[in-house]
């Protein structure tokens, strides 16, 4: 233990799966840091995580307390078909919690001195057993491990891996977060309990319960989830959505308050005119609604001498599958096991630990990308359309999505 206590941990980007890496760092006995480079609190925008057990497990291995406060528990999957009538159920029992609320658990687990904001990285330098994150400004990090856990622009991965560029999907996904108390008392009764469905051609709406204002899981004070998954042109419609409302255009995503008023009124047009009424309302009564275009990414290495990425930062999979922070998790606690395992051989844990990840980041894009099949308009084989075809039906919807590959296959 004194040995480990002597080691010192360079954690680049303080969102999830830096958390769940430094809290695990940190519980073994690890000198850690955490670079995360905006100026202040990081805020999820609102976004839902599905918490499967593994990411439970992970909670648990990072110091966090799970009980019933950490979200919304729901029992039943429903859809409904564009005039709102019910067309499919199902039983699937979840749990359903916020970006938020993970950040906040993880970030009060964490010494909050050795959490630091406004450090950009720029580039990293290796050295005999050690590896230093240079930042913006001069400020130079050491440590014998740096963990690249700096999303999916990862400035890390950029430089040790520039060939892995995420790969635009074809379609974005509207998100938005609209209050309990506000819903009608139909759309409550039919919806608000449920993860509920909406499949119009060629697009996928998606909805659940999660923690309102303050974390709160108190009935009355929830919120309710949407994501809309709508196709996009890569050309010049995507270029359109990704332009701001001061003219300028962005790569991947647009802050949520530059997004143009003209923009999100065509998108609210557009729910009342194609979703199920009850989802329209959700849209409707959603206060900063914002997108994220759908990418996948993914890496041929993770470890790079003393350095690792974890994380968005080393595979990227569509969100049909809900496992994006489960896989970060899952990354943390199998780089904390191979750290265990290999009797303090730094350089032995990290080529186990990408030996293990490399494969499962590979099986959750392809599995993610499975799932979005049914976003396809354009096909290459009799095959791939009969796969979208299939998972646009309300029974294969509702029991693939946002679930884990080893229950699709129990």
């Amino acid at each position: 233990m004194t040995e480990a206590r002597e080691r010192r941990a360079v954690v680049v980007g303080g969102s999830l799966g830096g958390l769940f890496a430094a809290n695990l760092l940190h519980r073994a006995g690890w000198d850690v840091r955490v670079y995360e480079r905006a100026g202040e609190e990081l805020s999820g925008r609102g976004a839902g995580i599905i918490t499967h057990p593994e990411l439970r497990d992970a909670l648990t291995l990072a110091g966090v307390k799970v009980d019933a406060t950490l979200g919304v528990e729901v029992d039943d999957r429903v859809t409904l078909d564009c005039d709102g009538a019910v067309i499919g159920e199902m039983r699937v029992p979840q749990i359903l919690t916020a970006w938020g609320r993970l950040y906040h658990l993880l970030k009060e687990a964490f010494p909050q001195e050795r959490y630091l904001f406004g450090r950009s990285l720029e580039h990293i330098e290796q050295g005999a057993g050690t590896a230093t994150a240079c930042f913006a400004g001069g400020e130079r990090a050491e440590g014998e491990l740096v963990l690249g856990a700096d999303g999916i622009r990862s400035t890390m991965r950029a430089q040790f891996l520039p060939q892995a560029r995420p790969q635009y999907a074809g379609y974005v996904a509207w998100r938005g977060l609209a209050e309990e108390a506000a819903l009608s008392t139909e759309t409550h009764r039919l919806l608000f309990a449920r993860f509920g469905f909406c499949l119009p051609s060629g697009e996928q709406m998606l909805a659940y319960p999660v923690a309102g204002a303050d974390d709160s899981t108190v009935p009355g004070h929830r919120r309710y989830n949407f994501v809309w998954y709508r196709p996009a042109g890569e050309g010049s419609e995507l270029g359109d959505l990704l332009t701001d409302r001061t003219g300028r255009r962005h790569e991947m995503s647009v802050p949520p308050h530059l997004i143009r008023d003209e923009v999100i009124a065509a998108m609210r047009a557009d729910a009342e005119r194609t979703l199920a009424p009850q989802f329209a309302e959700v849209v409707r009564l959603s206060e900063g609604p914002f997108f994220q275009p759908i990418f996948d990414l993914e890496s041929a290495r993770l470890a790079f001498g003393r350095v690792v990425l974890l994380g968005d930062a080393a595979f990227v999979a569509r969100p049909h599958c809900g496992m994006g922070v489960t896989k970060a998790a899952g990354d943390a606690v199998a780089l904390m096991r191979a750290l265990a395992s290999c009797g303090g051989d730094i350089d032995a844990a990290l080529l186990r630990y990408e030996q293990e990840r490399l494969g499962f980041g590979v099986s959750m894009v392809a599995h993610a990308r499975r799932l979005g099949a049914c976003m396809k308009t354009e096909f290459s084989t009799p095959a791939e359309r009969e796969a979208a075809a299939r998972c646009r039906t309300p029974e294969s919807a509702m029991r693939e999505t946002a679930v884990p590959p080893e229950d699709l296959e129990a």
